[in-house]
């Protein structure tokens, strides 16, 4: 064999040898490409076959029953929902205000927690003779469970205190604050107070 035609074998070798690693190269990168596709939609799947069903994860809502149902269901109720302070003064020091709320229903109420929406503000529960000890803001101070019952028509106050100072002068100016109590009767009773702060 000549050198020349060494030559032209080898190149057409080569020729035929580019396409089929070219070939190759392709096949091995679709397998990849499809594999990786196949993992995602198996992956996918499984995201979706977990998820719940819509709603739920939503928390069951208890309505508090009327005085006159036959279930005989406790029922908490307040007077006055919101307080307004009016204009009130950081230097003047901090303020008080009590709610006065009262078991409406046929059945005992278990009151669970209380705690409030702010670090400037904390709730007691006055029942009787005895003060419960002031509860605050979650996070801020710890709000343990309480467990204070209040049979049918009993009554008790929440005493509210607010330190218009807490915030420094950032804190003039109008404010709502919100002191809320679980209970076993129903969704939590949510008691507001606003207020003007000035220097």
């Amino acid at each position: 064999m000549t050198k020349s035609a060494t030559i032209k074998s080898s190149a057409a070798m080569e020729n035929t040898a580019r396409p089929e690693a070219a070939k190759s190269r392709f096949s091995t990168k679709l397998k990849v490409i499809i594999g990786a596709g196949a993992a995602v939609l198996v992956l996918g799947g499984a995201i979706i076959a977990a998820m719940p069903e819509p709603g739920a994860n939503k928390p069951a809502t208890v309505e508090p029953s009327s005085p006159a149902s036959a279930t005989g269901a406790g029922t908490l109720n307040v007077f006055v929902k919101k307080y307004n302070f009016g204009s009130i003064s950081m230097a003047a020091g901090k303020v008080t205000h009590r709610y006065a709320i009262r078991n409406t229903g046929m059945a005992p109420v278990t009151i669970q927690k209380m705690y409030t929406s702010c670090m400037c503000t904390t709730a007691a529960l006055v029942k009787g003779e005895k003060k419960s000890a002031a509860f605050g803001m979650p996070g801020h101070t710890p709000i343990p469970t309480i467990n204070v019952p209040m049979n049918p028509g009993e009554e008790a106050m929440v005493e509210v205190i607010f330190d218009p100072a807490a915030h420094g002068p950032a804190g003039v100016g109008p404010i709502e604050r919100v002191v809320t109590i679980e209970n076993s009767a129903g969704p939590p009773l949510e008691l507001a107070f606003a207020a003007t702060v000035t220097p």
